[in-house]
C-alpha cells in the first residue's frame, strides 16, 4: 500500500518531530513522563514510533525512500569518526587496569557468547528458531554489534551481513528488551555494591581517586562552543567521511580483482563489500585523530554531534520496520537470554578472580551492552560524579564494536555451519 507521505523532505521533518518528543519527553520533570521512561527507554520509542507511522498508520514508508541510504552512507561513518574521537587512551589506562580488564571482560562474554548460545539454543530447541541458520547468525550479528559498540555498529552489521528488514525489526527487540534486563539488575546491584564488593573481596577505595581523574580530564577539554567549532566538527566528521568513502571505492574494486576466489573460499565475502571497508577505514580515522589535538574537539560536543546522526539514523531504520512479523520468535529471545547470562557469568569470574570492584563490573558491563546512552546512568547509580566514566568507557566500546561484532558474527557461521 502506496505510504500517505511519499516526499522525503516532509517524512525527515516527521522524524525529527518524533525525536524532538522524544528527548523533551524524556528529560522532563514530570512524575508521569519519568515513571513511563523507567520502563519504555527512549532508544525503544525511537525505533517503534516511525514503525507505527508506517505500520499501522501507512504515513511513511522506507520502500522508496532515499533517507536510510543517506543516513546509513553519510551519517553513520560521521558518527562513528566524531564518537571515536574523544577516546583518552591515557585516561582509559588512568582508570586502572582492572577497569581495562573488566571492559575487555565484557567484551570478550559478548563476542563468546552469541556462538554459545546460538549452539546450545540451536542445538537443544531447534523448533523454536524461525529464520534459517544463514539468516539467523547473520541477524545476530547486528546484536552483537549493538551489545559491543551501539546503534552505529548494529546498523554497520545490518549491511555488511545483508540482514533483511524484518529479521533485523526482530533482532532489535531481542536486543533492548534483554539489554533493559539486564540494566535494571545493573541499577539494583548499585544499591547493594558495598555486599557485592565484599563477596568479590575487592578493595573499591581506587573509586575515590578515579573521581578526581575523571573530573580533571573532563575540565581539561571543555571548551566553549562557537560557529568556529561547529564547524571544525563537522569538517572532521564529514572529511572522515569523504576519506572513507574514497577508501572503500579504492579497496572494494581491487580486492574483487584480483582476490574474490580467495575471499570467498574462506567465506570472507563481506571484505568485498564497500561498506565494510567504509566503517572500518571511518573507525579507523576516529582512532588515530583521537591521539591528537583534534581530540579536544570532544570538548565542544563532537560526540553529542556523533549521537544526533545516530538517533536520526536509527529513526530511519524504524521507518523500514514491518511491527506485523516481529512477535512469534521466542527462539531468538532465548538465544538472546542466554547470550546475556555468558556475559554475565564470565564477569563475575574474572571480577572475583581480580577482586574488582561491582563498580568496575556494571560500568564496563553497560559500556558495552548499552553504550554511551546507559552507561552514565549506571555509573551514576553508583556516585553522580561518575557519569563521565561511563562515557569514556562506552566511547571505546564504539571503537571495538565493529571489529568484535565481526569476530562474533564469523564465530557464530561457524558453530551454524553457514
Amino acid at each position: 500500500m502506496e505510504p500517505f507521505f511519499t516526499n522525503d523532505a516532509i517524512v525527515l521533518g516527521l522524524l525529527l518531530i518524533l525525536l524532538a518528543f522524544i528527548f523533551q519527553t524524556s528529560s522532563s520533570n514530570n512524575p508521569g513522563w519519568k515513571k513511563f521512561y523507567r520502563y519504555c527507554p527512549p532508544l525503544l520509542l525511537c525505533y517503534f514510533l516511525p514503525a507505527l507511522l508506517h505500520w499501522p498508520l501507512g504515513l511513511i514508508s522506507g520502500e522508496g525512500s532515499q533517507l536510510y541510504f543517506v543516513a546509513s552512507r553519510y551519517l553513520l561513518p560521521a558518527s562513528l569518526v566524531l564518537l571515536c574521537l574523544g577516546i583518552d587512551f591515557q585516561g582509559i589506562l588512568n582508570l586502572g587496569w582492572r577497569a581495562i580488564v573488566m571492559f575487555l571482560a565484557a567484551t570478550l562474554g559478548i563476542v563468546i557468547g552469541g556462538p554459545i548460545a546460538l549452539l546450545l539454543i540451536n542445538g537443544l530447541f531447534p523448533e523454536l528458531i524461525p529464520a534459517s541458520s544463514d539468516e539467523l547468525w547473520r541477524g545476530l550479528s547486528t546484536v552483537a554489534g549493538s551489545w559491543i559498540g551501539g546503534g552505529a555498529n548494529q546498523t554497520a552489521m545490518k549491511e555488511i551481513f545483508e540482514v533483511n528488514d524484518d529479521l533485523f525489526a526482530t533482532m532489535i527487540i531481542v536486543d533492548v528488551v534483554v539489554a533493559n534486563i539486564w540494566m535494571g539488575f545493573l541499577l539494583y546491584g548499585a544499591n547493594m555494591s558495598d555486599k557485592i564488593d565484599r563477596w568479590l573481596n575487592a578493595d573499591a577505595s581506587s573509586i575515590e581517586a578515579l573521581k578526581r581523574k575523571v573530573e580533571d580530564y573532563r575540565l581539561g577539554i571543555k571548551m566553549n562552543e562557537s560557529t568556529t567549532t561547529v564547524f571544525q566538527i563537522l569538517g572532521v566528521a564529514f572529511g572522515g567521511v569523504a576519506l572513507a568513502h574514497w577508501g572503500a571505492d579504492v579497496i572494494t574494486p581491487w580486492l574483487k580483482n584480483n582476490h574474490a576466489e580467495a575471499l570467498t573460499a574462506v567465506r570472507l565475502d563481506s571484505l568485498m563489500s564497500k561498506f565494510f571497508w567504509m566503517i572500518v577505514i571511518a573507525t579507523t580515522v576516529g582512532l588515530l585523530l583521537s591521539v591528537t589535538e583534534v581530540r579536544k574537539l570532544e570538548g565542544a560536543g563532537a560526540s553529542r554531534y556523533g549521537s544526533v546522526f545516530i538517533y536520526i539514523l536509527v529513526a530511519t531504520i524504524g521507518m523500514k520496520m514491518n511491527l506485523g512479523e516481529v512477535w512469534a520468535n521466542l527462539g531468538l529471545f532465548a538465544i538472546g537470554i542466554t547470550w546475556m547470562l555468558v556475559h554475565v557469568i564470565l564477569l563475575l569470574f574474572v571480577a572475583k578472580i581480580i577482586k574488582a570492584p561491582f563498580f568496575f563490573v556494571a560500568v564496563g558491563s553497560q559500556a558495552n551492552v548499552g553504550g554511551a546512552a546507559s552507561a552514565p546512568v549506571v555509573a551514576s547509580a553508583f556516585s553522580s560524579t561518575l557519569a563521565p566514566v561511563g562515557v569514556l568507557m562506552a566511547v571505546l566500546g564504539y571503537a571495538l564494536g565493529t571489529y568484535g561484532a565481526i569476530i562474533c558474527a564469523f564465530m557464530m557461521q561457524g558453530v551454524s555451519g553457514g
